[in-house]
């Protein structure tokens, strides 16, 4: 997902030699026009939160100014979050002599410097680091984290120059990173660009380490905290995982791997990086079958980004421009297709069985089919949304919004089997992803919409125009058993008579003692008859309710009954009455054909992974 730069540094002939010197001997001869750019970064004070940022910035030449910008965005989460909110105590200076110099801001996130005559500008700065995410900065009395990204700036015009980076740590800490060290330099490293030192997150701690390799790779884990996992159990699993992704792929892009863990008590999820990921997991969950199949996914997600996205990318994304939005339609395929591949390899590493596998494909259809937003937005347009809608959703979005990741998982679905029933079982997107890898990432270039759909129909020998018309840059619903009887499959079962129940339109939460409305969705009775959100519901037929008296009773009604409702909206009191829809039960399993023909059964093979039960009796509805 990004790319790199150099530096040189001035402060006497003799300390210019040495340079030379060290950094030839770290990097290989350079050409003489590099600036050289070096960080430091150091915590002596862990309580406080502040981590201490030195640049030095030598530039090939003396420039008249200098101008010093910090990144406002995080590649891989698509929203602006200003990282420049943080920085405090900004301060310039002649590295030579020590004279202070003048400096201004210039834009919300740029600082520029008076340097006429200077050859070696020495910032520094400090950066209020209390929030620990993937994409943020996190330093306390127990570890420091960060994202370069969120944490460095880098001089303007200068995005392609190498840098070092040093990191003072506190006490007895450790530090990790992917960044490859300086020889002869503790806690140095060293990056070609500042797309590779942006992403490159740091872990400094008392972390634990548990190494493994994948096809002679060396790759750990890097966990910080504590928690209910079985180290040896993640090693294995991760290796399998891994293993069955470069199989996939046909070789590992990287020379080392790391997923840096944070074991918390609250939120989950992860970021990919160049060789590494940063993750957060529920410290206590690991015993839990559920949950750990989903960190088995997240973890598969992530590394399978090592292709897709890393180096499989996008039209926008990489090199990168910091400073604003990078539009793409094609996140879908970005978070949505790895998120197919992040379940399905873990399906196909033999650690999830088909039956979990199916029900968790049935969720997300579930999860899809119940979002009316699916109508209102295509998956082309969520991705390039996404800026300003998917990190911003409020109670409105479920009725104009559409997950790229849930629907591009589905989409991604449909057109492996579709592909696969074309080829008649001779390709897959697999081979759409290899193909993407060789054409456009072995020669250097970025991929459009127009060539993913390319590299999709010469897989499938024929055009796959109908499919990307409708459903990708469309708002149609998919046609899941198009796909899924290719395979032995559908959604549903259609024994079963369609049955309806009352439905009132609202997603209820109990705050203490109130009952509040959350959000509600379009086309429903709560929505068109004058239902709002934040509402506080106090009674239903003149009886007090919470939300498990207020679910029960409303389990009792049929569809035509009408619900009289006591509310607060804002502090005036209100009554409101609302006669209910009548609401289809749907069936979104995904379940065997009632005899699937010997046919199906191989392409089903081929899709789902050995071993399977596909057409036995205990794998029937």
């Amino acid at each position: 997902m990004r790319s790199f730069n150099p530096r040189a540094v001035r402060l006497s002939l003799a300390a210019l030699l040495l340079t030379v010197s060290v950094n030839a001997a770290a990097q290989g001869s350079r050409p003489a026009a590099q600036p050289d750019i070096r960080f430091t970064v150091s915590m002596p004070k862990p309580h406080t939160h502040l981590l201490e940022v030195e640049m030095r910035f030598a530039p090939p030449k003396v420039q008249t100014h200098v101008s010093f910008v910090m990144p406002v965005w995080a590649p891989g989460s698509y929203l602006i979050r200003e990282f420049e909110r943080h920085v405090q105590d900004f301060a310039a200076a002649d590295a030579v002599n020590g004279r202070a110099l003048a400096w201004a801001k210039t834009s919300k996130n740029t600082w520029r410097v008076e340097s006429p005559g200077v050859r070696d500008v020495r910032v520094t700065y400090k950066v209020y680091a209390n929030e620990l995410s993937v994409r943020t900065n996190d330093l306390n009395d127990r570890h420091a984290n960060w994202t370069n990204v969120g944490l460095l700036m880098y001089p303007e015009g200068h995005l392609n120059a190498p840098s070092t980076l040093r990191v003072v740590p506190f006490g007895d800490w450790k530090v990790a990173t992917q960044l490859p060290a300086v020889a002869g330099e503790p806690n140095t490293f060293r990056a070609e660009n500042f797309d590779v030192l942006f992403d490159s997150p740091v872990e400094v701690g008392n972390f634990k380490t548990v190494p493994f390799e994948v096809n002679g790779v060396p790759h750990r884990f890097v966990i910080d905290g504590e928690g209910n996992y079985d180290a040896e159990r993640m090693r294995r699993d991760a290796q399998r995982i891994g293993e069955a992704q470069a199989a996939l792929m046909g070789e590992l892009p990287a020379k080392d791997y790391t997923f840096f863990t944070h074991m918390h008590t609250r939120d989950d999820g992860g970021l990919e990086h160049l060789n590494s990921s940063s993750l957060i997991m529920e410290r206590n969950s690991f015993r839990n079958p559920a949950y750990y199949q989903y960190f088995l996914s997240l973890i598969s997600h992530e590394y399978f980004h090592l292709w897709n996205v890393k180096r499989i990318r996008p039209d926008a994304l990489g090199p990168f421009d910091y400073s604003r939005e990078n539009h793409t339609k094609l996140l879908w395929v970005a978070e949505g297709i790895t998120e197919y591949y992040g379940w399905h390899m873990v399906r196909r590493s033999g650690l999830l069985s088909e039956e979990d596998y199916l029900a968790k494909l049935s969720s997300v259809i579930d999860d899809v089919q119940e979002t009316p937003g699916r109508l209102k937005m295509s998956v082309e347009e969520a991705s390039f949304d996404a800026w300003i809608k998917y990190y911003r959703r409020d109670e409105n979005s479920v009725n104009t919004q559409i997950s790229y990741y849930d629907k591009g998982q589905l989409i991604g679905l449909l057109l492996d089997l579709e592909i696969r029933k074309l080829s008649n079982g001779a390709k897959s997107l697999d081979d759409v992803m290899r193909h993407l890898y060789a054409e456009f990432y072995k020669k250097d270039r970025n991929y459009t919409p127009a060539d993913f759909q390319r590299a999709a129909e010469l897989a499938a020998g024929a055009s796959l125009e109908n499919f990307f018309a409708r459903y990708v840059r469309g708002r149609e619903e998919l046609d899941y058993n198009a796909g899924l009887n290719f395979v032995g499959l559908q959604l549903g079962d259609p024994s079963r008579p369609a049955v309806a129940r009352a439905f009132l339109g609202a997603d209820l939460a109990q705050e203490g003692d109130r009952l509040v409305v959350r959000r509600m969705y379009s086309d429903s009775a709560a929505y068109e008859q004058g239902l709002n959100t934040g509402d506080q519901i106090v009674a239903l037929d003149g009886m007090r309710v919470n939300q498990q008296s207020f679910m029960a009773r409303l389990n009792e009604k049929r569809p035509g009954d009408t619900l009289n409702l006591t509310l607060f909206r804002d502090d005036d009191l209100r009554t409101l009455s609302i006669k209910l829809d009548a609401r289809p039960v749907r069936d979104y399993r995904i379940l065997p054909v009632k005899q699937p023909t010997p046919e199906q059964l191989r392409q089903y093979r081929a899709w789902i992974g050995a071993p399977t039960q596909l057409g036995r009796a205990s794998f029937r509805p």
